[in-house]
């Protein structure tokens, strides 16, 4: 790969050794790549994540359903380690036939249900509990909306702007431009959005904050993709102090930390199986 003008072929052709930091896994086909059961735990809730602000998405709700008095929302969080290829075995397949993480087993139902996709499973554990999303009216629209804003902006901070920025093979201007002028403006929607709500619809939390949260979150919290002077996220300010009084909350502590296999090493819990475990 080069800044040199690249003309496309007639048939487009996989080159496996493109793709920088994920050539290994990444290929343009679905399906298994081989046969490996899940685990399953002792729990209704099985979950098959890695936590990444994908995963984190899913275990803060989790965490905020049983700090609210949800006993019914315990949970098994298993670790999905992308980066071996876990996600193309064919009890993960099952789950997720897009073998992305996070992916849920609900097994309190018969047969179990399947939930793929972090804003599904969010919206799925939020109604079946009835907590953090709003039932009706004006409130789930703006709820609604601003879940799926994060699900449609978020790649091209992620697959877009990290991509380029911090794990293409070679750093080129224009894609790095190019996103990093999207990833501003989307900060910008936040800022104006939180400079007169003190979270994503109003005083009410939900799951809009924690599908957000991970995310832009990131960026400012913990320098994601080692941008933020890049970017100059703390000049957000009114997504940095939302950010900052997200953090602080107790269950969202705990659920950034399971499946977590980088950072800080008392902030790694790569797996979950009971409360107790975030006192090992």
């Amino acid at each position: 790969m080069s800044d040199q003008p690249y003309t496309p072929p007639r048939v487009w052709q996989w080159q496996q050794t493109d793709g920088g930091r994920f050539a290994n896994i990444n290929r343009p086909i679905a399906g298994p790549t081989h046969e490996a059961e899940l685990p399953v735990g002792k729990h209704p809730h099985q979950l098959y994540s890695l936590g990444t602000p994908n995963g984190q998405k899913v275990t803060i709700l989790f965490e905020e359903l049983l700090a609210a008095g949800h006993a019914d929302a315990e949970y098994d969080a298993w670790l999905i380690n992308i980066l071996e290829g876990q996600q193309f075995s064919t009890g993960f397949v099952a789950v997720n036939p897009n073998s992305k993480i996070p992916a849920l087993l609900d097994r309190s139902t018969t047969p179990p249900t399947r939930v793929f996709e972090s804003g599904a499973i969010l919206v799925y554990l939020a109604e079946k509990f009835g907590a953090f999303l709003p039932k009706a009216g004006a409130a789930r629209a703006e709820c609604l909306s601003w879940l799926f804003w994060q699900v449609g902006a978020t790649p091209y901070l992620g697959g877009g702007f990290g991509h380029f920025y911090a794990y293409a093979p070679t750093k080129q201007e224009y894609p790095i431009n190019r996103f990093a002028m999207e990833v501003k403006r989307q900060l910008d929607v936040l800022d104006r959005n939180l400079a007169e709500r003190r979270y994503m619809i109003g005083d009410e939390y939900t799951i809009a904050d924690m599908a957000i949260w991970p995310w832009y979150g990131g960026l400012i919290l913990e320098n994601l993709y080692d941008a933020a002077e890049f970017l100059q996220v703390h000049s957000y300010t009114h997504v940095v102090r939302w950010a900052n009084e997200i953090a602080a909350r107790p269950a969202v502590q705990r659920g950034r930390r399971v499946n977590r296999i980088t950072g800080p090493e008392d902030q790694q819990l790569r797996e979950r199986h009971s409360p107790e475990d975030f006192e090992r």
